[in-house]
């Protein structure tokens, strides 16, 4: 197996953040391979892209306790989608920290199964409102009304298709337009994305737990600490929920969304937010 170099993900913070960042990772690498310990959990990071999930992963990866895999690191990940799960299992067997922590974005569907496969396991799921996540989203990606238009056709070669309901396929159907805007088409992805959660029935897995992404950017003494003792992980204290800044939190609607789209898309946010506390931050 290949022992390339990790990869952490886009970072758009300070160098100086960033260099300070790096060298506590090696640090933290090193003590963990002078004195290895079994993975006893596995714990998987999940939600639509430009929902904050390097933020989260970033305050995990402070925890002298975890080794990170993001989607960009090539020993995990091929063009950001989880390698087979019999690599996943070589990499956790071989790492030498107690909880092993990998992204899931392109697995959503997945995770149920994935959570079967490598036990003991939790999810962390991290939910933006949907229109600063859109207003990311188009900054960074494109092409969003063609899968639109390719999924509500019944296309499933890819994960944006795979594990879709029929119900939420026919809602893509029923509202598609071929003159739709980009950030419309992200709109809708951000919703068959994070239906996900509802449909897989995670809203009722007690090892599955919403990270809001706005409190965590406007709160992170209590929502990291909120996650760190879900996943049971030792040594918070403040300057970890200090690796979190102000972070875009602005609520403004994209244009050119259609008043259905964006009716889908508050309804879903609201099951979100109407979840027990138990099962969020």
């Amino acid at each position: 197996m290949s022992v390339a170099k990790p990869a952490t993900g886009h970072d758009a913070r300070s160098m100086s953040t960033r260099i300070r960042h790096v060298l506590w990772r090696h640090a933290k690498a090193w003590r963990q391979r002078l004195r290895p310990r079994p993975v006893a959990q596995h714990v998987f990071v999940a939600g639509m892209q430009r929902s904050g999930t390097n933020l989260l992963m970033d305050v995990l990866d402070a925890s002298a306790a975890t080794q990170v895999f993001h989607e960009t690191d090539p020993r995990a990940f091929d063009r950001y989608e989880m390698r087979d799960p019999a690599v996943i299992r070589q990499l956790a067997l071989a790492s030498p920290a107690p909880v092993f922590v990998i992204k899931a974005l392109c697995e959503l569907d997945q995770l149920p199964h994935l959570m079967a496969t490598f036990r003991p396991a939790k999810t962390l799921w991290v939910v933006r409102d949907w229109r600063d996540s859109v207003n990311s989203a188009i900054r960074s990606f494109g092409n969003f009304v063609p899968q639109w238009q390719r999924l509500a056709h019944g296309d499933t070669s890819d994960w944006r298709g795979r594990g879709m309901s029929p119900a939420t396929r026919e809602l893509l159907m029923a509202l598609y337009r071929p003159d739709a805007s980009e950030a419309e088409g992200a709109a809708i992805m951000w919703f068959y994305r994070n239906a996900l959660f509802f449909e897989h029935q995670l809203a009722a897995d007690p090892r599955v737990r919403v990270v809001f992404y706005e409190a965590l950017v406007q709160n992170p003494m209590r929502e990291v600490a909120a996650v760190y003792d879900f996943l049971e992980l030792p040594g918070f204290n403040a300057a970890i929920a200090g690796r979190i800044h102000a972070r875009s939190v602005r609520h403004r609607s994209p244009p050119d969304i259609s008043p259905a789209v964006t009716a889908l898309c508050d309804e879903l946010l609201a099951r979100f937010k109407a979840l027990p506390l138990r099962s969020r931050t």
